[in-house]
């Protein structure tokens, strides 16, 4: 990978942004640093939204019901559950500095979260960024087998129903090439990242202002889906979208 731009110690959201249109990402080294670094990969994962590996298994879990998935609703829990220590893992990259920017990105409508529930307990979750047609996911967790699996074939879901276009994963793991991610070249990326920003946002990185509208895409239309499908009227609270449903979108083609 590339580190760019010297070490900073504090995140402005709009620089963020503009970073991320251009293909540029912040990390800490681990999460007590007190400041942060730019990366670009030479080689960036990303799944493929028609490409999404549903195993027969996952499938299962998924229309069963086993968690209770939301979106957008547990933001702050679902960042400090990814910045937490696991025994699996014992250390990771999100510092207080990337969580605050992160925070104010949610606030704004940039930043998003999926969780996944047991009863009342959050077991697992998955958050990001959206830009455009682009989702950009920063970091996923588990606290019971296969959340996060059901929170990515969540998010994929509601991806492909919202009309986005690239979900950039970052780094490749065993974990995600199971479920269909790949890696491909920076200039390859960078094309792709082009085209799910189209004109509007692609002059983002010029023009600052434009970092005050949320994405194009709606990250939001599962929802929407999810009140057709109970009968739910607005202002009524909408229930979460059933398992069966997510499970058929996701074995839908183009």
């Amino acid at each position: 990978m590339t580190r760019v731009t010297p070490r900073s110690s504090d995140l402005d959201p709009d620089l963020v942004l503009r970073a991320y249109a251009m293909g540029v990402f912040p990390m800490a080294e681990h999460r007590d640093d007190p400041s942060v670094f730019w990366v670009e990969p030479r080689q960036r994962a990303i799944l493929p939204l028609d490409g999404f590996h549903l195993s027969r298994s996952l499938r299962k879990t998924i229309a069963g019901d086993r968690f209770r998935v939301t979106a957008d609703t547990a933001f702050e829990a679902v960042i400090a559950l990814c910045a937490e220590s696991a025994p699996d893992r014992k250390d990771t990259w999100i510092n207080p500095v990337i969580e605050r920017v992160f925070v104010s990105l949610h606030a704004r409508g940039f930043a998003h979260s999926v969780e996944c529930w047991d009863g009342d307990r959050l077991v697992g979750g998955l958050y990001g960024l959206a830009l455009g047609r682009a989702f950009f996911g920063e970091s996923m967790v588990s606290r019971a087998r296969d959340a996060s699996k059901v929170a990515i074939a969540a998010l994929v879901a509601r991806l492909r129903v919202g009309g986005f276009a690239l979900l950039d994963c970052q780094f490749i793991t065993d974990h995600l090439a199971s479920l269909g991610a790949v890696e491909i070249p920076r200039e390859d990326y960078l094309a792709l990242l082009s085209d799910a920003l189209g004109e509007g946002i692609a002059g983002l990185g010029a023009a600052a202002g434009a970092a005050s509208c949320p994405s194009p895409a709606d990250f939001g239309a599962l929802d929407r889906l999810g009140a057709a499908e109970s009968g739910a009227l607005p202002p009524t609270s909408v229930p979460p979208v059933s398992g069966k449903v997510i499970a058929q979108l996701l074995t839908q083609t183009s």
